[in-house]
C-alpha cells in the first residue's frame, strides 16, 4: 500500500515466504521494511515485531560463534551476542531483503540497518563474525569478505581472541 510515497510491507498468512506488499506482490530485492528489535538470539539472529508479529531475522552473509546455551559455546560467541545486543536491542531497525526471503527455519533473512549503519558489516568489521555466502543472498558478499580480510588482518575481535 502506498502512504506518503512509502511503501508498507504487511505479513500475511499462507504466502509462501509470508512477506507481501501492499499490492500483494512479494517484495523485490532491495525493498526494505522497518521492524522493532525484541530480542537477541545471538550474534546474528533476532526477534523482531513486524506487521503486528514476531518474526526471527537471519542476518545474511554472516556468521557469528554459538552462544546458544542449548548448543556447544564457541569461542567470542558471547561477545558476539553482546555486540548485537548493544548495537539493536530494542531499537528501530530497517530490514532490507535480497533474492530469498526465508531459510530452511523460516526465519526471515536480511540485511539489517539502525539509521545508516549497516550492522550486518559492522559485526564482521569488528571481529564477531566470519562471512557466510549462501546463494542467491550475495548482494553483499564482496564488501563482507573485505571486511572480513581486514578484521582478520589486524586481529580484531575473534580473529585475536580464539
Amino acid at each position: 500500500m502506498l502512504l506518503g510515497g512509502a511503501v508498507f510491507l504487511l505479513l500475511r498468512a499462507g504466502d509462501d515466504d509470508g512477506l507481501q506488499s501492499g499490492d500483494g506482490r512479494p517484495p523485490a530485492r532491495g525493498e526494505s521494511v522497518t521492524a522493532r528489535v525484541l530480542e537477541i538470539v545471538d550474534g546474528d539472529t533476532i526477534d523482531a515485531s513486524l506487521g503486528g508479529e514476531v518474526e526471527p531475522v537471519r542476518y545474511i552473509g554472516i556468521d557469528t560463534p554459538e552462544s546458544n546455551p542449548d548448543l556447544p559455546y564457541e569461542c567470542f560467541g558471547h561477545e558476539a551476542d553482546g555486540l548485537n545486543r548493544e548495537l539493536v536491542e530494542g531499537r528501530e531497525v530497517r530490514l532490507v531483503f535480497d533474492d530469498e526471503r526465508r531459510d530452511q527455519y523460516g526465519r526471515l533473512l536480511a540485511y539489517v540497518y539502525v539509521d545508516d549503519l549497516f550492522v550486518n558489516a559492522e559485526i564482521v568489521r569488528r571481529g564477531y563474525a566470519r562471512t557466510l555466502t549462501i546463494e542467491p543472498n550475495t548482494d553483499h558478499a564482496a564488501l563482507l569478505a573485505r571486511l572480513e580480510q581486514e578484521a582478520g588482518n589486524a586481529g580484531r575481535g575473534l580473529w585475536g581472541g580464539c
